[in-house]
């Protein structure tokens, strides 16, 4: 969601802003009543979807909590901030645990209705649209031909290919459906991304903590890994990036620089584009594993 335009904070931004000062200056208690919708329309002079794009803004930052048929209400949890953890700072010597040991333990409590797990990039539940998920995988189960029992194309499904094509003029990616391969899911595409790039005994550097089957794939290919270290908000160290590159002789870079799992860092686009140009400079070839634009495109292809 857009905050700006042409330099100038968009209407929501601004009345957020002014909720959020009387919340922090507690003349706005836990548990009081923020206005209504239609309040803030008439006080503001706004639009409802102006309004509630306001609520959604102080809602994201844990501010305000609604009520169902009752409306929003000041939250006791802004007050509880949990620590950020310090940037990672990866040891040069072997793990103390193997790969498979580590794997393990993420499953452990899979399933356990109180356990959120972090190491793996699943939402949960009430988030997703289910009944509409299942709903468009019926159909697109039906509408296949032989029902979905056949092998499709060595490239993926046509239609998901022509839809990310569709979807990549967003980005000025400007793609046909013959320009995109679609596979079984993300570690498949980043195992032939990598065997097309490297060899074994080749090194290729990652963030810490990365993804385990990140981990698990490296060490099936025989490859070495360097781990970087890792701010939990912007991602890879720049700085560590630089000297990595400049001393080591790398076969590729493999980043998740959106949403990094499981620390969750968004790597900001002026780190982008300098990786790039670090990357473009040193001939290192940079894989981006964005698991989640990918999710999203299949979502909207279901749907």
């Amino acid at each position: 969601m857009k905050k700006k335009v042409n330099g100038k904070e968009l209407l929501y931004v601004k009345i957020a802003k002014s909720l959020e000062q009387q919340i922090i200056n507690e003349v706005l208690k836990v548990g009081d009543k923020l206005p209504s919708i239609r309040m803030i329309c008439r006080q503001h002079g706004v639009s409802m979807s102006t309004a509630q794009n306001a609520y959604y803004e102080l809602e994201a930052k844990s501010l305000i909590d609604p009520r169902p048929q009752s409306g929003y209400y000041v939250s006791n949890s802004f007050r509880t901030k949990l620590g950020i953890p310090d940037i990672s700072r990866p040891l040069i010597k072997p793990p103390v645990k193997a790969i498979t040991d580590i794997i393990e333990d993420s499953f452990k409590n899979a399933g356990e209705k109180n356990f959120t797990n972090f190491s793996r990039g699943v939402p949960a539940l009430p988030l997703l649209p289910i009944a509409r998920l299942n709903k468009g995988a019926i159909h697109a189960v039906r509408s296949l031909p032989d029902g979905g029992t056949m092998y499709e194309p060595l490239r993926g499904n046509e239609k998901l290919r022509k839809q990310i094509a569709k979807w990549s003029f967003t980005w000025k990616g400007s793609l046909t459906a013959d320009d995109v391969v679609t596979t079984a899911g993300c570690i498949s595409a980043i195992s032939y991304c990598l065997m097309a790039l490297t060899k074994r005994g080749d090194t290729i550097a990652l963030e810490s903590p990365c993804f385990y089957g990140i981990l698990q794939l490296a060490q099936s290919l025989g490859l070495k890994v360097i781990e970087l270290p890792t701010n939990p908000q912007s991602g890879v160290d720049m700085e560590s990036l630089k000297k990595i590159v400049q001393k080591t002789k790398l076969a590729a870079c493999l980043f998740v620089s959106n949403f990094n799992n499981p620390f969750g860092s968004l790597m900001p686009d002026d780190h982008k584009k300098e990786a790039v140009k670090l990357m473009e400079k040193y001939n290192v070839p940079l894989i981006e594993d964005d698991i989640f634009w990918g999710q999203t495109t299949y979502l909207l292809q279901i749907i």
